[in-house]
């Protein structure tokens, strides 16, 4: 990288060392400014902001509002109480989440860290082959397959291996028409995916996770408020087991579920909605920003639908 600066400015005597310096303590400490809905933008140096360790359990946000950076904390704090925010995505197993923290030279051991392997086997692992056990699979030492560790059946390994290379030639298949904008086709493969993996792995699997998000984001893109509609709300118990209760993303994901319940004419679904990601982005977004008035205005516009269609019920049966 020093060397690349040099050539786009020859005519500059630089120090290579110094510029080096530079860029690495801009990898380990820059922060991905994103928008309200947390779509990145770009890339900010905050100095004050880059002193507050990672915990995969965070007590506070980094959220922004045009080129400022706000610290929320998404509980009472009392004094003294080191503030942390999560420099990665958490919703990811341990061993992910420590790999994702190499770049940042940083080694978690949180509570989260120390104590989740079960946390692990729920959101990497197989699900039990008894459809009605909500139980997890673990492999069995000594035999070639997996044993639930709340029924003990076993399912085999060869089985397991079977199906997960079969998911991930769908996989390949489906992301090819993705990316060459065939979202129809793209979520047909899709969907036949998250079949096999509804079957293969537990509910709140990782991987089952991406999947309906990617068919959120298919069907929203092909404007079926449904199927989004539905997938949506696939999601949202895993968010609310994978993120702390006061995190964005499950705020985020109430709005988005409460819109589509509102375009779709659910109204009292979409209050409840609403409401939901209006409790939790009030603590993390602040209340002030164009994002949060809008919020407001579509909660207040659902509580006045709901009202009246309450009071119309009334004077109908007077």
């Amino acid at each position: 990288m020093a060397n690349l600066v040099q050539l786009i400015l020859p005519s500059i005597e630089l120090d290579l060392k110094e510029i080096a310096h530079t860029f690495s303590k801009f990898a380990c400490n820059a922060h991905t400014i994103c928008d309200p809905e947390l779509r990145p933008l770009g890339t900010g140096l905050f100095p004050a902001i880059s002193i507050i360790n990672h915990s995969c359990v965070p007590n506070a946000v980094l959220l922004f509002e045009g080129r400022t950076a706000y610290v929320r904390a998404l509980q009472p704090l009392s004094s003294y109480t080191e503030v942390s925010i999560s420099y990665i995505e958490t919703a990811a197993t341990t061993l992910k989440r420590h790999n994702d923290l190499k770049q940042y030279f940083f080694t978690c051991t949180c509570t989260r860290c120390i104590k989740d392997s079960e946390e692990d086997a729920l959101l990497e692992g197989y699900r039990c082959k008894d459809q009605k056990c909500d139980g997890f699979l673990l492999p069995d030492s000594g035999k070639k397959a997996y044993a639930c560790q709340k029924c003990s059946i076993s399912r085999d390994e060869e089985e397991v291996k079977k199906v997960s290379s079969e998911i991930l030639l769908l996989s390949d298949k489906a992301s090819s028409f993705l990316s060459s904008g065939n979202n129809s086709e793209a979520g047909s493969v899709y969907k036949i995916i998250e079949q096999l993996e509804q079957q293969h792995y537990h509910s709140f699997s990782i991987t089952l996770l991406h999947t309906r998000e990617t068919l959120l984001k298919i069907y929203m893109e092909l404007q079926d408020w449904q199927t989004a509609l539905m997938y949506c709300r696939m999601t949202i118990p895993v968010y609310e087991r994978v993120y702390p209760p006061f995190h964005p993303m499950v705020g985020l994901q109430f709005y988005t579920c409460g819109k589509l319940e509102w375009l779709l004419e659910y109204t009292e679904d979409a209050l409840k909605s609403l409401t939901r990601a209006a409790d939790v982005l009030r603590i993390t977004h602040g209340t002030q920003s164009q994002f949060m008035k809008e919020l407001f205005g579509k909660l207040e516009e659902a509580r006045a639908e709901v009202s009246f269609r309450l009071s119309s019920g009334d004077e109908q049966i007077l």
